[in-house]
């Protein structure tokens, strides 16, 4: 049955640019909530818009937490669940794409080093697919701004029992996705600094916010950003991920137009974000992402793509291969 939204993303639809182009989506979420289902058929019937998306890799989003036992042992049952969908999707009845090849879930650091038996399973509950853990740090002061849903505390990268708890990480094999707002990322350079023998996997460019104290404030934002990349940047042992700009947090309200954004608009638009990335972390490091459904509030997965390819284009095949898959692939080793 066709949504409201549905019908609203119907209003701008495109074909494929470049649809031979091998893609790594490393960053999507599954889940079924009321009156909000995104599994297997729903991302699959994303997947199917042209684009050669080759694997998938599915990111923590409190997604069939086990409802009993030890609180800090309940997200394991997300990644039984990720696992569940990726044999799904390994059968071939849902079409060429191997969704969630590779596994992130979620671990609390905050527990220190008695962390370390909460990845063990995490491991356990797929030893051919997980990859690490995201623990979402975003934070800030302004209630306008929605905290992370596992309620962290201010300054939580430079905390000395999360850090304990981070060292598990490297000393298993994993990797850590970081989820945080501009303001946070000197944090997190200090954070690659004290560890750069982990992969630190940076969500969503670093969060450039645009709502409350930030709403019409675009050009000081993007002067603060991008002194926080850099910063992070300087640590060749993390990577970023370039998506995340058609959240509604980022401030540009596609949602609210009367239909969503080309995408030749889109491309405009955050172009000078993920240009910049690409120049400070070089192409080897940077990732394009969907952050679907989460960013389909804004447009269609075939739109969203085609703005990445139209940014990519006077990049070399080397470093587009890299941009949309190579870097995917080697991060969360798929």
């Amino acid at each position: 049955m066709e949504t409201d939204h549905t019908a609203w993303l119907n209003h701008t639809t495109e074909t494929a640019l470049d649809p031979t182009l091998p893609i790594c989506d490393p960053h999507h979420h599954l889940w079924d909530h009321p009156n909000n289902r995104y599994l297997i058929e729903e991302i699959c019937q994303d997947l199917g818009g042209g684009h050669n998306v080759v694997s998938t890799v599915f990111v923590d989003c409190v997604a069939f937490y086990r409802k009993d036992g030890p609180i800090e042992m309940r997200p394991i049952g997300e990644t039984e669940f990720a696992q569940g969908i990726a044999a799904q999707s390994a059968s071939g009845q849902y079409g060429p794409t191997a969704v969630a090849a590779g596994i992130v879930s979620f671990a609390d650091l905050t527990l220190g080093s008695a962390v370390e038996r909460v990845l063990e399973a995490q491991i356990a509950a797929s030893r051919n697919r997980f990859r690490g853990i995201r623990h979402a740090t975003s934070w800030h002061a302004s209630p306008d701004i929605r905290n992370a849903h596992t309620k962290p505390t201010e300054g939580l990268l430079l905390d000395r029992k999360f850090r304990e708890g981070f060292a598990c990480l490297g000393k298993l094999g994993l990797s850590f996705d970081a989820w945080m707002y501009h303001t946070q990322l000197m944090d997190l350079a200090d954070l690659a600094k004290a560890f750069p023998g982990t992969t630190i996997i940076l969500d969503h460019i670093g969060g450039p916010l645009g709502i409350g104290p930030y709403e019409g404030k675009r050009t000081e934002v993007f002067e603060d950003w991008k002194r926080g990349i850099a910063a992070v940047a300087a640590c060749p042992n993390v990577v970023v991920k370039l998506g995340g700009l058609t959240m509604t947090m980022c401030g540009f309200d596609w949602h609210k137009q009367e239909k969503p954004p080309t995408s030749e608009v889109l491309a405009t638009a955050n172009a000078p974000y993920y240009l910049y990335c690409i120049e400070k972390f070089g192409p080897t490091r940077c990732m394009f992402e969907s952050n679907f459904p989460v960013d389909k509030i804004s447009c269609s997965y075939t739109v969203l793509w085609n703005s990445f390819k139209r940014m990519a284009q006077g990049f070399s095949p080397a470093e587009r291969a890299a941009l949309f898959h190579d870097t995917a692939a080697r991060a969360y080793r798929l």
